[in-house]
């Protein structure tokens, strides 16, 4: 059993390997990718029971969930502060490590007083993979190869 400062709790094997396939990634899957993964596993499981296991693992900190840009509840098993960048074209998300998480938390508590216990920072825009895309399609050679 795990015990937790709220509940005591059985381990679970479709927990741990909802934890995994999360643990694996670094595209911060949605609750409904990670059933779609998890099914490959585990054909038993069933969407109800990713959401529950989702949000033990949310409430035992080993997992955070993210509602980012794109207004859909993500899954993360970096837990401490950190940056996502989110491509505006292809929704890829991606954790950006920039030092300065410590300095900004601590001034806004000096600045507000506030009991600040965190913070969320996204950037936004297109990835270098959707940029070159596009690049490629606005250059005039492939233009002129689609016009013959």
């Amino acid at each position: 059993m795990i015990t937790n400062n709220k509940k005591a709790r059985r381990n679970s094997g479709q927990r741990e390997l909802i934890w995994q396939l999360v643990a694996a990634v670094n595209d911060h899957p949605t609750a409904l990718q990670i059933y779609d993964r998890l099914r490959h596993d585990s054909p038993t499981a069933s969407l109800g029971n990713v959401y529950r296991n989702l949000a033990i693992l949310v409430e035992e900190g080993r997992l955070a969930r993210k509602t980012l840009r794109d207004g859909i509840e993500h899954f993360d098993a970096t837990t401490s502060d950190h940056c996502h960048f989110v491509c505006e074209q292809c929704c890829t998300v991606s954790d950006l490590d920039l030092p300065l998480h410590a300095e900004i938390t601590a001034e806004a508590r000096r600045k507000t007083r506030h009991d600040i216990k965190g913070h969320t920072i996204q950037f936004y825009g297109l990835c270098t993979r959707c940029s070159k895309e596009n690049q490629r399609l606005k250059s005039p050679s492939t233009k002129k190869g689609r016009n013959q």
